[in-house]
């Protein structure tokens, strides 16, 4: 089929440029379109290791510690290693427990619990960024998607709108319809974002993030094969998008193209959302490799545990409920997911795993948070609707 063959070019690494209407389709699934070069990433390790050298000689530099946690935090999201974002934190040290941190550090300190999934934490942060600095484009917009996560869609609103005399319309337009998209508004979302992209041209902003926004709200909004184009498109441009592909992934796995979503993320699975992917698709596939790939997965989460870290709780849901076939367990991780985000699969999961588990009053508070947003989101108001005709 034409997506294994495009597919298999976007788990190699980055196209070529791709007419603006298709993505490009390699000739075979053997094509190797582009690498990184080994001597860049060798490049950067170097600095990386020449840094880390230097603040262990002192540690007090704050342009070299910024430096390097800026490094280990963009290796993190690019890598999907949660490793370095406790490097990250560890360059920052010094200042990490302070109130007061110096310049630089408190924005860096809210991306790291971000990254974390560590929501109020961030939030504290964001609120004292904005406030010392007002024009601060990047602290909004990390405000306005950690407070659209916890459910908070008026105020995420409002950060969008500071951005009005700061950055530009397509930037703002893809603020709007991510919080748009987090109620279940995906539809409107998608609608307005892509009006505004049509007005202000696409530009190479227009080909990575607001490609991947579309892409994911024509997804919530029940178009699949328009956000299958958007998927293709944005990770054809940026092959390093962990978050679109996942979602990509998710995508073919609900369409039951469980071979293709296996081939999206199979070069990606150092990252454990996408190696969640990889061991979903490969369980439906009933491959020969799932039962390795299923107990690398589970050493992953014990390490996880053993390190205090709660991160993919929601990966760890659906790992229960899908693999593990364990719907009690899975019922259980939903609801700590659930205690600090309200993205639509934290939505899913919570009404799925209390059906399976035969408690659909577990389901109520999703339940609530559906009705409280007006929730227009096709896939979610069905499930809302099983959950209630089978609710005592």
């Amino acid at each position: 089929m034409v997506i294994l063959a495009t597919a298999w070019g976007l788990a190699c690494g980055p196209t070529p440029p791709a007419r603006e209407q298709e993505p490009f389709i390699p000739r075979s699934e053997s094509v190797v379109l582009a690498r990184v070069p080994a001597v860049e990433r060798d490049a950067r390790a170097r600095e990386r290791a020449a840094l880390r050298k230097a603040l262990s000689l002192h540690a007090g530099q704050l342009d070299v510690a910024l430096r390097l946690a800026r490094m280990d935090l963009e290796w993190s999201q690019s890598q999907g290693d949660l490793r370095y974002l406790g490097r990250a934190q560890a360059a920052l040290s010094p200042w990490w427990d302070s109130a007061t941190p110096p310049p630089g550090v408190r924005m860096l300190r809210a991306s790291i619990h971000h990254a974390r999934r560590e929501f109020a934490e961030a939030r504290v942060d964001l609120d004292a960024v904005v406030k010392e600095d007002p024009g601060n484009v990047k602290a909004w917009l990390l405000r306005a998607e950690v407070l659209g996560v916890q459910g908070e869609h008026l105020e995420a609103a409002r950060s969008c709108n500071w951005l009005t005399a700061l950055t530009s319309p397509l930037s703002i337009a893809v603020c709007e319809a991510r919080v748009r998209s987090l109620s279940g508004h995906s539809r409107k979302a998608h609608a307005r974002l892509a009006e505004v992209l049509g007005r202000t041209g696409r530009s190479q902003e227009s080909q990575t993030r607001v490609l991947a926004t579309l892409a994911e709200s024509a997804a919530l909004a029940g178009d699949a094969g328009k956000a299958e184009r958007y998927f293709l498109r944005a990770l054809a441009l940026n092959p390093r998008d962990t978050t679109a592909r996942a979602a990509f992934a998710d995508l073919l796995l609900d369409a039951g193209r469980a071979r293709e979503a296996s081939v999206v993320v199979m070069d990606h699975t150092q990252d454990d959302r996408l190696l969640l992917r990889r061991v979903l698709a490969e369980n439906v596939l009933s491959s020969s490799r799932a039962p390795a790939l299923t107990r690398e997965l589970v050493r992953r989460f014990e390490d996880r545990r053993l390190r205090g870290d709660g991160v993919h709780a929601r990966e760890e849901a659906r790992f229960a409920l899908h693999v593990e076939k364990a719907p009690e367990k899975a019922l259980r991780l939903a609801q700590a997911a659930w205690a600090t985000q309200r993205e639509p699969w934290d939505v899913r999961l919570l009404i799925e795993a209390a059906l399976a588990a035969g408690k659909p009053e577990a389901a109520q508070p999703a339940l609530d948070f559906l009705r409280d947003t007006g929730c227009e989101d096709p896939w979610l108001v069905r499930w809302a609707e099983r959950a209630r005709s089978e609710a005592p």
